[in-house]
């Protein structure tokens, strides 16, 4: 089980409302780009983010995203993204995948640190600031190598509830 601090469910990014410790995942499966996105997706589909019949339709949306330019934006980090009608909040998850994800990323690297983020469609003021606040945490070198080296969800939370400060 995760754990909680003082701070309830803090961290994803000074985002308390974002994420959760039980959809964190240190571990991804999959080996491609729409693999990790259908991953991360079914993870919030199974914390009750949203209903059994909407994942696919977030996935398309993702991945439609993805064919204006790889939300692959260097340094092993990506942020894939869309707003949704099946949200009614900004929605999002952390992951880490071990080997690397071929993401077409800016850098030509592979991925191996994820946030997903699902907005309503009619607040893209919320979209764009939680893009800024988790591009701007993510550009720094250190988090994300000890991201990369974290070994379990609790690992993972702790770092992400540290970057609150």
């Amino acid at each position: 089980m995760a754990k909680t601090t003082s701070r309830g469910e803090a961290g994803c990014h000074a985002h308390e409302r974002l994420c959760n410790p039980r959809i964190v995942s240190a571990g991804l499966t999959a080996s491609t780009k729409e693999g990790v996105i259908r991953e991360m997706v079914e993870n919030l589909r199974q914390a009750g983010y949203f209903k059994v019949s909407e994942p696919d339709d977030i996935v398309k949306q993702i991945m439609k995203r993805e064919l204006l330019g790889s939300t692959g934006i260097g340094r092993s980090v990506a942020i894939p993204h869309t707003k949704h009608t099946s949200v009614d909040r900004l929605v999002g998850t952390v992951a880490v995948s071990k080997d690397g994800i071929p993401f077409e990323s800016l850098d030509g690297e592979p991925v191996h640190v994820l946030v997903m983020l699902i907005s309503p469609q009619d607040r893209p003021g919320d979209h764009l600031r939680a893009l800024e606040n988790v591009s701007r945490t993510l550009k720094d070198d250190l988090f994300v190598r000890k991201l990369r080296q974290a070994h379990s969800k609790e690992e993972i939370w702790d770092l992400l509830a540290g970057q609150d400060h």
